[in-house]
C-alpha cells in the first residue's frame, strides 16, 4: 500500500501542470499516510528545474552507490532527470525495505522484477505504475492463486459460531501481535495457509477487511470454546475435530 501510493504520487509529480517536479530532500520522514494515501509533508525542497547540459556527459545522475548516464535533449536539458531521481530514491528508501516482504509467494517474482527494474532505472514512472497496478489486480482478484488440491476438503465447517478470542501462536506477517491474523482471498486460501503451518488447527474468516477489500483470517492452534455468532463460520481440521465436540 505504501509503495503503490508513493508511485502514484511520483507519477503525479512527473506529469504535474508545473512540469516534472523533483523532491530534493527525499527522506521517509518527509512523507505521512493520510486515509491510506502517502502525502508529502514539506514541499520547500521541491523543484521543477532540470539540469542544463551541452552533451550527454553533463547528464550523469549520481547516487552514493550507483551512477546513471542520461541523455542531453535538444533543448539542453537532461532528459527525465527529475523523474528518475525521484524513482531511484523511492527504490532505495522504500522499495528495498518493503517490497520483498509480506507478499504471497506467487507474487514475489513480480515484485522482484519491479525492484530490479527500478534499481537499474530500466523502468520510468509510467512503467513502474503499470507494474504495480498489475500486481494489485492479481492480488485482489485472486488470479495469483495456483490450481491446487482443494485444501478446504480437509476441514469441517461449523456455521453460526466463532472461536473465542485470545492470545494464540504467532505468525508473520500478522495483522495482530496477539496471534496469527492474515489477509486471504478466500476460505480455500486460508485452508492452504493453515495446512502449511504446523501449529494451525482451525481458522475463521473475520469481518475485518484490508485496504484492498480482502478479508482477514484468524488462525488458531487450540480447540478453543465456540461462541454463537450468526455471521461466522469456523473451519476445523477433520483430523483434530471430534464428534463429541461438534
Amino acid at each position: 500500500q505504501i509503495c503503490l501510493s508513493l508511485v502514484k504520487l511520483l507519477f503525479y509529480l512527473a506529469h504535474s501542470p508545473l512540469g516534472s517536479i523533483v523532491l530534493l530532500d527525499f527522506q521517509p520522514r518527509q512523507f505521512v499516510m493520510v486515509d491510506g494515501n502517502l502525502k508529502v509533508t514539506d514541499m520547500d525542497d521541491a523543484s521543477t528545474e532540470e539540469l542544463s547540459c551541452k552533451t550527454d556527459n553533463d547528464c550523469t545522475l549520481n547516487f552514493p552507490t550507483k551512477s546513471f548516464p542520461l541523455k542531453c535533449s535538444t533543448a539542453g536539458k537532461c532528459e527525465g532527470i527529475n523523474e528518475k531521481k525521484n524513482l531511484f530514491n523511492a527504490y532505495r528508501y522504500f522499495f528495498t525495505y518493503l517490497l520483498p516482504h509480506s507478499a504471497p509467494p506467487a507474487l514475489r517474482p513480480f515484485l522482484s522484477d519491479i525492484l530490479n527494474a527500478t534499481g537499474d532505472l530500466r523502468y520510468g514512472i509510467n512503467e513502474t505504475l503499470k507494474a504495480f497496478e498489475k500486481v494489485l489486480h492479481l492480488y485482489t482478484s485472486g488470479l495469483y492463486l495456483q490450481k491446487r488440491p482443494l485444501h478446504l476438503n480437509d476441514y469441517i465447517s461449523v456455521k453460526g459460531f466463532r472461536a473465542a478470542e485470545g492470545e494464540d501462536y504467532k505468525c508473520w506477517p500478522s495483522y495482530s501481535h496477539l496471534g496469527c491474523l492474515l489477509s486471504v482471498h478466500s476460505a480455500e486460501e486460508a485452508a492452504a495457509i493453515c495446512n502449511s503451518q504446523s501449529q494451525c488447527r482451525s481458522f475463521i474468516i473475520t469481518q475485518q477487511k484490508t485496504w484492498t477489500g480482502r478479508p482477514l483470517a484468524s488462525f488458531q492452534s487450540s480447540q478453543t470454546d465456540l461462541i454463537p455468532d450468526a455471521n461466522a463460520v469456523v473451519y476445523i481440521k477433520q483430523s483434530t475435530s471430534s464428534g463429541e465436540r461438534l
